[in-house]
């Protein structure tokens, strides 16, 4: 699957430009705690990247996840595939196919612990001085 971008082809599955733009929506709002799980080589997942961050409210969490959508289609000229938890804002989860990206509010990040879930991914954290 291909996207155009500004006369350039995306591979999705070579999809770091599209992961570093994901991550500077979040780091826009602020997002916290930043994970990228590499889910490629485990031969069972159902994509080759989860992005986990969270928020410290709903309107955080949305707010990031605005921003996200935001950036991908202005940036990069993709959309989210699906989207689902945008009604509550405690888990919303954006897919772009190959790239899910899972933003939670704090308490239901802790409680789920998702990347324990993925514990055999190869695991990026990452920092506020993130470069692109």
């Amino acid at each position: 699957m291909c996207f155009e971008n500004k006369n350039k082809h995306i591979s999705l599955a070579n999809n770091k430009l599209l992961i570093d733009t994901i991550v500077e929506g979040i780091l826009e709002k602020k997002g916290r705690d930043i994970l990228i799980l590499d889910l490629e080589k485990l031969g069972y997942a159902f994509c080759d990247s989860f992005i986990i961050c969270h928020a410290d409210s709903t309107t955080q969490v949305s707010a990031i996840a605005d921003s996200i959508e935001k950036k991908t289609r202005e940036d990069l000229t993709i959309k989210v595939h699906h989207r689902e938890g945008l009604e509550n804002s405690i888990w919303v989860l954006l897919d772009f196919a190959d790239v899910l990206v899972h933003i939670f509010q704090k308490e239901y990040r802790e409680y789920y612990k998702l990347e324990q879930l993925w514990g055999d991914a190869k695991t990026i954290k990452i920092e506020e001085s993130y470069n692109f």
